[in-house]
């Protein structure tokens, strides 16, 4: 039986026998993460094992490499990217329902508050409460109206009306600042891991087709012997 279908194998990385689905033959490697594979392990042996863990914390180092050579020093969020490629973590995550939970009360009312105050309901209420206060204030049959032309209570209502929702609003809009914030952070980070994967699977495809062309000319080339044998042969 043939030793990739042994069902343990030692990773020559850390050391430890696993089970071989947790294990990837030497020879798949790229070529770049095996250079520095290399470095750190000189026993490298091209026909051995390494775990799925110890490759992606290669593979996180090569990532890093590549962002060095092409950003310079490395901010936080690159810094994640590069954490999440080495524990294979996934980046793209529901901001919605994280900022959701981190909202306090206060906060939460505000968000409501700011939500009702820029809706059609609240300029129709409006609308139809100054018609009232003024129909109420402005008949004639009412002999004392309580807040008389030219409305004096009423223009205080709606000034401390308009002084506390402002505030509110802006509340509002600075946590939707920080939830695009967030999200464009995130979409950051997610495409630029995509695009150092892709990369470096590009990398990947190009070294199996440059092993396979030399595979197929090496067969071309004993083909051609083979003919060359069996002319003279004839």
């Amino acid at each position: 039986m043939s030793k990739h279908f042994r069902k343990t194998g030692n990773c020559q990385v850390c050391h430890q026998r696993k089970l071989m689905d947790k294990l990837l033959p030497a020879e798949v490697i790229n070529n770049n993460i095996l250079q520095l594979i290399k470095l750190d392990h000189h026993n490298w042996n091209p026909d051995g094992y390494i775990c799925l863990s110890c490759l992606n914390n290669y593979r996180g180092k090569y990532v890093q490499k590549l962002m060095e050579d092409d950003l310079g020093e490395l901010d936080t969020i690159e810094k994640e990217v590069i954490k999440s490629i080495e524990k294979n973590q996934l980046l793209s995550e529901n901001l919605n329902e994280e900022y959701e939970k981190s909202l306090t009360l206060g906060e939460g009312i505000a968000d409501k508050v700011a939500t009702f105050g820029g809706s059609w309901h609240f300029i129709i209420w409006a609308l139809v409460m100054l018609t009232v206060w003024i129909i109420l204030n402005a008949s004639v049959w009412l002999w004392k109206p309580f807040d008389p032309y030219p409305f004096i209570l009423l223009n205080l209502g709606l000034s401390m009306l308009a002084a506390l929702q402002a505030p509110i609003i802006m509340m509002s809009q600075n946590r939707q600042e920080d939830r695009d914030r967030m999200r464009a952070e995130n979409d950051y980070q997610v495409n630029l891991k995509a695009e150092m994967e892709i990369r470096v699977l590009n990398e990947k495809v190009d070294q199996l087709i440059h092993h396979d062309i030399q595979r197929l000319m090496e067969v071309h080339q004993i083909q051609m012997e083979m003919l060359s044998d069996l002319h003279e042969k004839a």
